[in-house]
């Protein structure tokens, strides 16, 4: 009989759809901004997976929902000028940033290694490692835009205490 102690399991990371549905609601969260649109997010996502498909087949079906719903028009709020931005080289701007903003939420929230979300996001991992660094940047400073009373409540990403 085969047992597998519970350090055996953890060590393995072994997660199901249910466990990997709490990350994805919450970058979806992050991700949208509202929690009607982060439920959409999430639903399209399990619509269009099965219970074969792999956690990185999961992140990178979430990822096409998000760019094809509306991903690139609320990635980074702050950059709203990057809504007439013409498409560069078969990807816009837009879709640029929303990677980004993605590959740190993957990084920071789910703690993906940086191998996995390169894989997700579809690039090299020097060039992931860069966006990592361009975007948390990007994210700090618009932290710093929001008046005080906002950025704890969104830092928090609850109600204030």
């Amino acid at each position: 009989m085969l047992t597998i102690s519970m350090e055996q399991l953890m060590a393995r990371e072994i997660k199901t759809h249910v466990d990997v549905m709490d990350e994805l609601y919450t970058l979806a969260y992050w991700m949208t901004g509202t929690e009607v649109s982060a439920d959409e997010l999430v639903r399209l996502t399990y619509l269009r997976a099965d219970r074969n498909t792999s956690t990185t087949e999961l992140f990178k079906i979430f990822r096409t929902c998000y760019l094809n719903r509306n991903g690139a028009a609320i990635a980074f709020g702050f950059l709203d000028p990057l809504r007439q931005t013409k498409e560069i080289s078969g990807r816009s701007l837009r879709h640029r940033f929303a990677d980004m903003k993605l590959s740190v939420l993957l990084s920071e929230i789910c703690g993906l290694k940086h191998q996995d979300i390169s894989e997700i996001i579809g690039m090299p991992v020097e060039t992931l490692n860069s966006r990592l660094s361009w975007g948390r940047r990007l994210l700090v400073k618009a932290l710093l835009l929001m008046p005080p009373l906002e950025r704890r409540y969104q830092a928090s990403g609850g109600i204030l205490s």
